[in-house]
């Protein structure tokens, strides 16, 4: 119990946000802390080096990250992740914690686990972040894990950050990043996770890489363009374990798929959630730093984020001939890996086709028996047919 007083705040019921209102108006908040981190990993998005003294100065202060995190409370948020970069290289990231968890708020934390210390994870004993911790892990050995985060050390750093989670049983999953220095230890990897107690099934992979989110560096670019697999090569990553696979399509085809229009967001960005990013701008989600979809905080709310910038946002319409002409209809839109922040990062616009993602959809599509070898996807017109076919389900009705 004496943990337990160290963070905890009681309140009335009548003071609770959600509880006022029909329901609330933001569920889960996104922080990115920090996008300076202590790998340089070659596929990453978004990395820093740990000491880029101009964009520590520019990052949120402590006191700014409490004043949005009890805002999100106050708006009926009941999780926050806080992710970067790296996060744990903030030296306020203990006062951050626990100020989120005083709040009442789950903490989902996404990180390297290098840089968790004894003290830290003991922290996490007295008090749970009430979600499992989210560790990337690139290698099951120390060549594979180096060539990919370029940081001498890392490997042993990152074991030993996950055993003392181990050793004190803070919850914890793990997800790999598919490259080819890693590539032949895929089921090393799936086997070595399904040791770790709160691992429900295979570990997440990720093996389509996003270019610079800050379209900062056309080298970084051409680097991260070159680990990408081919469609074939991805559909063997994607179907090694075919009924799990086909039957996880059905069920996802039957509720996602179906041609877009003009509209430019057809996921949930800003819909219940926010996004904001180290520096106090809100976003649609934290991949899509374009200048017109940022909403600076300093001199805002958050409320101001959520109830003025995101219903004109979720607004915005394809302009692109190229865009209208195909991916508007598209019956598997919600396949394609194409949106508004991929195609930020490709192109520097929000409704510019990706090829890369529309030549993967295509070969998935083509697997599944959706599609034929010739056809593509926006001249289909009895699509609604075919996904019937192929769920089995009257999707008119559902």
């Amino acid at each position: 119990m004496n943990g337990i007083r160290s963070y905890a705040v009681k309140k009335g019921i009548d003071q609770f946000t959600l509880w006022k209102d029909e329901r609330p108006l933001l569920g889960h908040l996104d922080m990115e802390l920090t996008e300076r981190c202590n790998n340089n990993c070659i596929h990453c998005c978004i990395n820093l080096p740990p000491g880029d003294m101009t964009a520590k100065k520019k990052e949120l202060s402590t006191e700014e990250v409490k004043a949005i995190l009890a805002d999100a409370a106050a708006l009926g948020a009941l999780s926050v992740r806080l992710t970067g970069g790296e996060p744990l290289l903030r030296e306020d990231f203990e006062e951050i914690y626990v100020f989120a968890r005083r709040l009442g708020l789950k903490v989902l934390l996404f990180t390297n686990a290098t840089l968790l210390t004894p003290n830290l994870v003991d922290l996490f004993c007295r008090i749970p972040p009430l979600v499992e911790i989210e560790i990337s892990l690139y290698g099951m050995k120390r060549e594979s894990y180096v060539a990919v985060t370029r940081t001498p050390g890392s490997f042993e750093a990152a074991m030993r950050g996950i055993n003392l989670l181990l050793k004190k049983k803070v919850p914890f999953v793990v997800k790999g990043a598919l490259l080819p220095s890693n590539k032949e230890e895929i089921d090393e990897f799936e086997t070595w996770a399904s040791t770790i107690p709160w691992m429900n099934g295979p570990p997440p992979l990720a093996i389509f890489y996003d270019l610079r989110n800050r379209r900062d560096s056309e080298e970084k670019n051409r680097i991260i363009k070159k680990l990408r697999p081919s469609p074939g090569g991805a559909l063997d990553i994607l179907a090694r374990r075919r009924e799990a696979y086909v039957a996880e399509m059905k069920e996802f085809c039957s509720k996602f798929t179906s041609p877009p229009g003009k509209r430019l967001f057809t996921c949930g960005a800003g819909a219940g959630e926010g996004h904001v990013d180290a520096y106090g701008n809100f976003q649609p989600c934290l991949l899509l730093k374009h200048p017109d979809t940022a909403f600076e905080l300093k001199n805002e709310t958050l409320k101001d984020a959520i109830t003025r910038f995101v219903p004109e946002l979720r607004e915005m319409r394809a302009e692109n001939p190229s865009y209208l002409s195909r991916c508007a209809c598209c019956f598997l839109n919600g396949l394609c890996e194409q949106c508004p922040a991929k195609s930020w990062m490709e192109h520097g616009t929000l409704d510019t086709p990706v090829e890369y993602y529309c030549e993967i959809t295509h070969a998935i599509a083509r697997y599944l028996g959706i599609l034929d070898k010739a056809e593509r996807t926006w001249e289909v017109k009895d699509w609604m047919e075919r996904l019937e076919v192929f769920t089995g389900k009257d999707l008119k009705q559902e």
